[in-house]
């Protein structure tokens, strides 16, 4: 074991609404019982490899600007070892109960697949090692098929047959990790299963491979007795000008077209992909809850003014405790969680930033939960929507939702019945009023 990369930093600790102290929760109190559940298991936080380890802090206009002890120059599998290390070291003075990871995050990519491979299996080793020592589980694993110069034109939908086969091999060793780490979930994520123009393009093709794809990767998660759901993330573009998972309704289109059943597949639904396709963060999991595909959430955010994937830590309370309200109220997280799938801005350069933006993030989803949890508890939320729809549980509307009137018969009610509905009001004013007093 090397010296601590995070000696200056001491285990960060609850302290309380009123605690001064930066390196501390405020809210965050993870054996704090809520609904029935500790605070830490209702929110279930898992710590992204990719972004807090592997980040730079380098963008498309500047290069690198931080300078991690486990980036510099070096073998690059003793270089991966300290990383594990250094991982699993802030993740124990955090606290955080999950860490998820790429394949190409935790170990170096090597010339061949099979030397890939190999270097994989060795850093497993010690993952497996600092899993058992730290108590940390694996919320997810997943393979980086967006990277690698080979996937420039997609993995799964890439025009060549070998590109096509060559991700599935990666696809298959990583879920292979993913159940050796006792990983609960394992996620499909297309960095560039979309195009750029349609002038090269056979977009039915392209779908068709999707498809036999992601039915590849079920049938083998049963001949190995992965337990978990395959997740699948939506994303509008960036890379890709339009990319097939668009947004959680064009994935559950997608999946029902391709024989994919909600018993294998979920939906990993992320905040600042929700808004890049035009949609609220709530309007996404409410989608996702409704036809029964909510797996887990990738916690990050955009930036109003910015149309790219800022992926930046949460602060806004109100918009998280709306969506938690849905997420409460249908039972909470089964395998899933809240991965933070964001990052540091290039300007902060310190370790100690690292903590900070995390503490953050981690305060504002357990406020968000007690916001949440009163807004479910007290029932004013929900009382208000049953009774805009309460015309459907009886007469009329019960008859035509359980298939007894026609299109005839229901014109024939409104003729004898003399119907003529007036309008009435949504409240909609009143309700994010209501909304506000919670917050």
């Amino acid at each position: 074991m090397s010296q601590p990369i995070f000696s200056e930093i001491n285990p960060i600790p609850f302290k309380g609404p009123d605690s001064d102290s930066p390196l501390s929760f405020r809210f965050y109190d993870k054996n704090r019982v809520v609904r029935g559940k500790r605070m830490e298991e209702q929110l279930r936080v898992a710590v992204c490899y990719w972004h807090t380890f592997c980040g730079t802090g380098a963008d498309p206009f500047g290069s690198a600007t931080f300078n991690r002890p486990w980036q510099t120059d070096g073998d690059g599998l003793e270089m991966a070892k300290l990383k594990a290390e250094a991982a699993f070291e802030f993740f124990a003075k955090l606290g955080n109960p999950y860490y998820c990871f790429h394949d190409r995050d935790v170990a170096p990519e090597g010339k061949t697949l099979a030397e890939s491979n190999d270097l994989l299996d060795r850093i497993v080793e010690v993952l497996a090692g600092l899993q058992q020592k730290t108590g940390v589980k694996l919320l997810w694993g997943t393979a980086n098929l967006f990277s690698n110069p080979r996937f420039m034109g997609g993995a799964s939908t890439n025009p060549d047959p070998e590109v096509f086969a060559y991700a599935a091999a990666q696809v298959k060793k990583a879920l292979d990790v993913t159940q050796k780490l006792g990983g609960e979930n394992y996620v499909l994520w297309g960095g560039r299963e979309g195009y750029e123009t349609l002038l090269n393009t056979d977009m039915k093709r392209e779908l068709d491979q999707m498809g036999r794809f992601m039915n590849l990767v079920c049938e083998y998660k049963h001949k190995i007795g992965f337990k978990g759901p395959l997740l699948i993330e939506p994303k509008p573009r960036e890379p890709s000008k339009h990319q097939y998972d668009y947004d959680s309704a064009n994935v559950v289109a997608f999946l029902q077209k391709y024989g994919l059943s909600s018993d294998d597949f979920k939906l990993n639904i992320e905040n600042n992909h929700a808004t890049l396709a035009g949609h609220s963060f709530e309007h996404e999991v409410a989608y996702a809850l409704a036809n029964g595909y909510f797996g887990s959430i990738d916690m990050n955010r955009g930036d109003v003014l910015l149309g790219w994937d800022t992926d930046q830590f949460p602060n806004d309370v109100g918009e998280m405790a709306l969506v938690l309200r849905h997420i409460v109220a249908a039972g909470g997280f089964k395998t899933g969680g809240f991965n933070f799938d964001a990052k540091i801005r290039r300007q902060s350069t310190d370790l100690a930033d690292l903590f900070h933006a995390h503490i953050g993030g981690m305060d504002v989803l357990a406020r968000s939960l007690l916001v949440a949890d009163k807004m479910v508890t007290d029932g004013k939320l929900q009382a208000a929507v049953d009774a805009r729809y309460q015309g459907w549980n009886a007469g009329l509307g019960k008859e035509i939702l359980d298939k007894k009137l026609d299109l005839a018969g229901i014109a024939d009610r409104v003729a004898k019945g003399n119907i003529n509905p007036k309008p009435r009001s949504g409240q909609q004013e009143l309700l994010e009023n209501l909304v506000n007093r919670y917050v």
